[in-house]
């Protein structure tokens, strides 16, 4: 409770300091659980910045992500996850990713940095005089705070059983058994990948359950193992009017399978780097799949990642492009997985070959006429 109390404070105090008119960076909205903000740096160009408060803070720092992938402001939130102490504080946080930002792009640093102490909001001491007429003003101030405090609890625990309810038992379950999990891993010391991108993830997957595309059933989700860092997605829904769409029907006839299965790996430098994608099942022509099932699509490259991209964008964008390439499932291409021609293995093989020659070829968007 006085880590909520201490983090309101902080809260209170940026956007006093740093409010949406602020000419150099701004606090857009900010709550107990993440925290959006504005810089704006020369010529009046705006960086949207993010950070989501997690479980663990202050103990760990806020996971910080920006909409862009200029060096400039990459370098600056990528400083803010090597961070601990007292400077896992979103205030000092907040202090060092603006005196960065300004040094990156070459701009004073606004005079308001130096309010930003942790420490400066505490109440001053009592004033000395009548001590009856002090315990009473403080017993008044502890009524207040309390009060304050009930207030904000029944708050938080009013919105976290409105997020609970907008997914079902299930899932709620699950994501409640991984934070289980991750406890139990970091008190064993066990803990796998990196906080940076195990926060990430939990908010993705949190993100999915709630959304309108996963309700619908246009794909599912399993996590590998209970892993956060490796999912399998069945791919249910694509376009209608599409050759692929028929051949998933055929393949219900065929299989009892109505759907694309996809694999994806997460890195522990998951969100500055993107997943590896590829198809495991049923095997595809077109639709620039690769050999091993990998996925020809800049956005799966480090060049052309942001990490602003949320996990079910990137499903949507895969379930686009397979139609865009005229996609085919191979029927009768069993001997292509026996034989070891549709493996993780391959896939990385071929991915990285193509990567490779994009990265000295250059990338290019595929004619109209290819849909």
């Amino acid at each position: 409770m006085a880590c909520l109390n201490v983090l309101k404070q902080e809260i209170k105090t940026l956007e006093a300091v740093f409010p949406k008119t602020h000419e150099r960076f701004q606090i857009v909205s900010a709550s107990v659980d993440e925290l959006n903000c504005r810089f704006i740096g020369r010529n009046g160009k705006r960086y949207e910045i993010h950070a989501n408060i997690t479980e663990t803070y202050p103990s760990t720092p806020p996971v910080w992500f920006a909409d862009t992938e200029e060096t400039s402001v990459t370098n600056a939130v990528q400083i803010l996850s090597n961070t601990s102490g007292r400077d896992n504080h979103v205030m000092n946080q907040v202090a060092i990713l603006v005196r960065e930002l300004c040094r990156l792009h070459g701009v004073s640093e606004p005079g308001e940095l130096e309010r930003l102490t942790l420490g400066m909001w505490m109440p001053p001491p009592p004033v000395q005089g009548d001590p009856h007429e002090t315990e009473e003003d403080d017993d008044d101030d502890d009524n207040d705070d309390d009060e304050d405090l009930h207030l904000e609890m029944d708050e938080s625990e009013i919105l976290a059983k409105n997020k609970a309810e907008e997914m079902d038992a299930e899932h709620s379950n699950m994501l409640e058994r991984l934070r289980q999990n991750q406890r139990q891993d970091y008190l064993r010391g066990q803990v796998s990948g990196s906080v940076q991108a195990t926060d990430r993830l939990m908010k993705e997957l949190r993100d999915i359950y709630r959304s309108e595309t996963f309700k619908k059933g246009m794909y599912s989700i399993e996590l590998v193992s209970d892993s956060l860092y490796e999912w399998n997605i069945r791919l249910m829904s694509v376009d209608p009017d599409s050759p692929l769409h028929n051949d998933l029907v055929l393949l219900k006839e065929k299989e009892g399978k109505d759907s694309i299965l996809l694999n994806m790996l997460f890195k522990e430098t998951y969100p500055f780097e993107p997943p590896f994608v590829r198809v495991v099942h049923p095997v595809i022509s077109g639709g620039y799949v690769l050999m091993g099932g990998a996925i020809c699509m800049e956005l799966l490259t480090k060049q052309g990642w942001s990490s602003a991209y949320t996990v079910e964008a990137v499903i949507m964008q895969i379930a686009a492009t397979l139609v865009k390439g005229k996609a085919r499932i191979q029927f009768g291409a069993a001997k292509v997985v026996t034989q070891g021609q549709y493996s993780l293995a391959k896939a990385q093989q071929s991915f990285k070959s193509l990567v490779q020659i994009h990265e000295k070829n250059g990338w290019f968007t595929p004619p109209k006429e290819d849909g």
